[in-house]
């Protein structure tokens, strides 16, 4: 990045590395390996449904942290959401329990690792705003918090697979390889635009991306892989991308108001002060004139 872009290399202290990196790499790493688990369990439409709750506990903890301001509409979307997300997984053919808590965990933690996020890339002293320098920092630890469910979950199959370490055909392992390379190239773009979106533009940008996003997975997962859903099913995800929409209408609408200009107490003496500076400048050329005037007479 120093080569390509001609900026000093972005270092940070071990305090601020662990008291504000650590934190959201280990939410980033628990919120990626817990919906990776929940694919062992459940679909693509019932996780894509489930984990568009994810609105819901960001809008919680933008509330704890104070990025947001507690209005009337904020319940009403909270409630819309909750209502859709009971709808969407009431009596539905493909609803694992154990999936379905998994998904809900990790939409929990990506409450925190959004909020987290935006605190960290969008505050200027740490540096952060460039979105390679802040995978940079966090990939470590996001390793170190994915490795032990990697090897609990994973690491014996794996292991022992033949598409893999065991392999028997060339062909089998080139296949093995190039899927997984694709889908990591995949995962590293989209991490890499969502960081852009969250330190460049705003929540909002992302959340029209994540419901654009959405509906384009349960398209395709309803005519490849044959995912089953019911009218209700339908119902409720519309409810809640009902709640979704209604979110970001109105975090459009405050922030134009926040937009408009204020006028603050400290603003106006530092003004006044400058006036009061002036008007003295002015009498003291004055003086000096006319002490000049006496003094040639």
């Amino acid at each position: 990045m120093r080569c390509w872009t001609g900026k000093p290399r972005v270092v940070l202290s071990w305090s601020v590395y662990l008291k504000r990196v650590a934190p959201t790499a280990l939410a980033t790493a628990l919120d990626v390996g817990l919906s990776n688990w929940s694919f062992l369990f459940i679909t693509v439409s019932l996780y894509t449904m489930t984990k568009s709750s994810a609105v819901l506990f960001i809008l919680l903890f933008s509330l704890v942290f104070k990025l947001e301001k507690l209005r009337p509409s904020l319940i009403l979307v909270v409630l819309l959401i909750a209502g859709g997300l009971f709808m969407f997984t009431y009596e539905s053919t493909q609803f694992n329990l154990e999936g379905f808590i998994l998904v809900l965990a990790a939409s929990f933690i990506g409450g925190i690792r959004w909020t987290l996020t935006q605190i960290l890339t969008q505050k200027a002293e740490f540096g952060l705003q460039n979105p390679v320098d802040t995978m940079y920092h966090m990939q470590p630890l996001m390793f170190i918090g994915l490795f032990p469910l990697f090897v609990l979950n994973e690491g014996l199959n794996l292991s022992t697979t033949e598409r893999l370490f065991r392999y028997r055909d060339a062909s089998t392992l080139l296949y093995t390889v190039t899927t997984l390379m694709i889908g990591g190239v995949l995962a590293f773009g989209l991490g890499f635009s969502e960081f852009l979106l969250v330190s460049k533009t705003s929540s909002l940008t992302l959340s029209i991306a994540g419901i654009f996003k959405e509906i384009c997975t349960l398209l395709l997962a309803t005519h490849l892989n044959g995912d089953q859903m019911s009218w209700l099913n339908w119902l409720g995800f519309m409810v809640c991308l009902c709640g979704i929409s209604l979110h970001v209408v109105l975090k459009a609408y405050h922030s134009k108001g926040d937009k408009r200009p204020k006028f603050h107490e400290g603003e106006a003496s530092i003004a006044d002060m400058e006036l009061l500076l002036r008007k003295e400048g002015v009498n003291s050329e004055e003086e000096e004139d006319a002490i000049f005037d006496a003094q040639h007479r």
